[in-house]
C-alpha cells in the first residue's frame, strides 16, 4: 500500500492512504491519525490500512479525494530519529578525495553513519531555503527505509522483518561546511540542513520482485531545471545492505518505531548511470581537468528525484523542490 500525510492537523500532518496510481487519497482517523501512529502499532494498523487501500484502488471509498502533491508534507513530517549511511563506496571515494579527505580505516568493515536532523522534514514540493549561494549547496538522491520497533542486537538475518515502509530521500548538503565541520571529529551539524521525501512511503510488497528484503533493483532518476543528472540503479554496488545498516544501527541501542534509515547518495561503477549527486559530478570534472566546472545548486534551481515501475509508472511521486533565498 502507499501512505502519505497531508499538510493538516499539526506537526505530524494528517495520515491518509493513497492509491496505487497516486490520483486519489482517503483520510483513516478511525485506524491511525498520523504515520507515526500506524508505524507504532503496525501489526493493527497495517491490515486496516490495507482493506482501504483495496478498496480505494477498486474506486469504492466515496469520501475519497485527488490528491495535490502541493498539500502534502513528508509522509512523516518529523521523525525521532534520522540515520543516513553510505555504502555506494564509490561515491563516497570520489567525494572525499574532492575534499582532500582520506578514508576512514575500517570503511570496508563497519558503514559509515550519522544521525541528521529529523524534527522537521520539508515536503516533497516545498522550496529548500538557504541563506547563502556560496554555502554550496548539493543535492543527494536517495532511496530510505522506516523501521517498526527494533530491539538492540537486531543481526542483519533479522532486520528486514522490521522495514515496514521506503522512501525517496533528497539529503541536502552544504558541502562548503563539510570541509570544516568533518575535520573536528565530531560529524555533521551545518552542513546537514533538512532533507525532504518522496510524497508517499510504499509497503516492500507494492515493489514486487525489485525488492529482495534488503536492496531495491530499480533506478533513481534526478534531474536539475529539467536536465537529466542521473539514473543509477539503488540495488547495484551496494558495498552493505539495509539489513547491515540496522543491525549496525542496532548494536548498542534499540530503534523507535518511525526510525528512517537512509543508504547515502546512489551511485554505480558503470559512468553511463550519470550521478545522484552534484559533488561526485564535479569531483570527475576534477580528476578529469583539474577544476570542477558544474556549479553548486543557486537560487531559483529546481531538484527533482523519482523512481518508476517497469511501466514507467511513478511508485513513490517525485520529489521536486526549488531553492529559495532565506
Amino acid at each position: 500500500m502507499k501512505l502519505a500525510s497531508l499538510k493538516e492537523g499539526g506537526r505530524d500532518g494528517t495520515l491518509i492512504v493513497v492509491s496505487r496510481d497516486l490520483s486519489r487519497g482517503v483520510r483513516v482517523p478511525q485506524i491511525a491519525a498520523t504515520l507515526q501512529q500506524a508505524i507504532e502499532d503496525w501489526d493493527r494498523a497495517a491490515p486496516a490500512l490495507g482493506e482501504v487501500y483495496t478498496a480505494l484502488n477498486r474506486g469504492d471509498v466515496p469520501q475519497s479525494f485527488a490528491v495535490d502533491p502541493q498539500e502534502l508534507a513528508s509522509p512523516l513530517p518529523r521523525a525521532f530519529q534520522f540515520l543516513d549511511g553510505s555504502v555506494y563506496l564509490h561515491h563516497m571515494e570520489k567525494a572525499r578525495k574532492a575534499r582532500g579527505a582520506d578514508m576512514p580505516p575500517n570503511y570496508k568493515t563497519d558503514p559509515l553513519m550519522y544521525q541528521g536532523l529529523s524534527d522537521r522534514f520539508i515536503g516533497p514540493r516545498d522550496p529548500m531555503v538557504v541563506p547563502d549561494e556560496a554555502l554550496g549547496l548539493d543535492y543527494e538522491a536517495e532511496l530510505a527505509v522506516v523501521l517498526g520497533d527494533v530491539p538492540m542486537g537486531t543481526s542483519a538475518a533479522q532486520a528486514s522483518g522490521h522495514i515496514k515502509l521506503l522512501m525517496l530521500l533528497n539529503d541536502f548538503t552544504l558541502r562548503a561546511l563539510t570541509r570544516t565541520e568533518l575535520p573536528k571529529g565530531f560529524g555533521f551539524m551545518q552542513a546537514k540542513p533538512t532533507s525532504s521525501f518522496s510524497p508517499v512511503a510504499v509497503t516492500p510488497d507494492e515493489l514486487g520482485a525489485a525488492w529482495d528484503g534488503e536492496k531495491l533493483d530499480l533506478p533513481i532518476l534526478s534531474s536539475i531545471n529539467g536536465q537529466p543528472m542521473g539514473r543509477a540503479n539503488t540495488g547495484r554496488d551496494m558495498f552493505f545492505t539495509y539489513r547491515a545498516l540496522i543491525a549496525h544501527a542496532a548494536r548498542t541501542r534499540s530503534l523507535s518505531a518511525g526510525t528512517i534509515i537512509g543508504a547515502g547518495a546512489v551511485s554505480n561503477l558503470d559512468p553511463e548511470t550519470g550521478y545522484a549527486c552534484l559533488a561526485e559530478k564535479r569531483a570527475d570534472e576534477e580528476l578529469a581537468g583539474g577544476r570542477a566546472t558544474t556549479p553548486w545548486l543557486r537560487w531559483g534551481d529546481r531538484v527533482r528525484i523519482e523512481m518508476l515501475d517497469a511501466g514507467g509508472a511513478s511508485i513513490f511521486g517525485a520529489i521536486d523542490n526549488a531553492v529559495a533565498k532565506a
